[in-house]
């Protein structure tokens, strides 16, 4: 499992400062997420189709990674519709789609996927290494950046240990159905996952400890912040901040 797929080209984003696209993913991703209506989500979701055409990512990855978070969004436009209570409806036979339910399923949606394009753009252009020394470098608390930097770096060591267990089940000759012997065979995986990982992760603290882990990681290189990457970060907080006041004084 390939976690920093996104992080292999040669865009203007690949080339940022990681601190700068931090400094903007942060404002972006929490003025979109408290903007209302219509208007600001389709704004501030054009300003991230447009971080994607710059970052120019992998179509297929980028394709399946939106599916996989637009799948649980569709649940939103199941349920919020037929549960909002509030005048006019739209009839479709025997259901009442709420007009308020089909707008507010339209602005989470719009929003969630501008939050997951930006977050696509401007942080998985980058290793996560350069954003644990980037948040190391914006005064992060180290303790959090530590936690970030391993529980993101060992998921890849844990799937591995996933697809080991799996292939010796389906070795074994078990094919899942519906049925108890499936369950008792997954509950026995997410068991033996567990164990595994805590055995891991022993042998990797002891591991750290014999090469002298003091609880951080010490930083020996520096980024280098140049006047381009200063212009960006003005201009698209700008951007960012004048979508919202948009919103509000409209």
């Amino acid at each position: 499992m390939h976690l920093e797929v996104f992080a292999e080209g040669n865009s203007f984003f690949h080339s940022l400062d990681p601190r700068v696209k931090i400094l903007v993913f942060i404002p972006f991703a929490i003025l979109c997420a408290i903007s209302k209506g219509i208007i600001i989500p389709l704004l501030y979701f054009m300003l991230s189709l447009i971080f994607i055409l710059i970052a120019k990512p992998n179509l297929k990855v980028f394709l399946n990674r939106l599916a996989g978070a637009n799948f649980f969004i569709l649940f939103i436009w199941i349920f919020i519709p037929l549960s909002y209570k509030s005048n006019p409806y739209i009839s479709l036979g025997f259901l009442k789609l709420s007009y308020k339910g089909l707008e507010y399923a339209l602005s989470i949606t719009l929003k969630c996927n501008a939050i997951i394009f930006a977050t696509i753009a401007l942080l998985s252009t980058s290793t996560i290494f350069s954003l644990a020394h980037a948040m190391l470098h914006l005064k992060f608390p180290s303790k959090l950046v530590t936690i970030f930097f391993l529980f993101y770096r060992y998921i890849t060591v844990m799937h591995e240990e996933y697809i080991k267990i799996k292939r010796a089940v389906l070795a074994r000759g078990f094919k899942p159905g519906t049925n108890l012997h499936t369950y008792r065979t997954y509950a026995y995986i997410v068991g033996a996952l567990l164990i595994k990982s805590f055995e891991r992760s022993e042998e990797i603290y002891k591991a750290m400890l014999a090469r002298g882990f003091k609880g951080f990681f010490p930083l020996f290189e520096h980024f280098k912040l140049k006047k381009l990457d200063v212009a960006f970060a003005i201009f698209a907080n700008f951007i960012v901040i004048s979508i919202y006041l948009l919103g509000i004084y409209k």
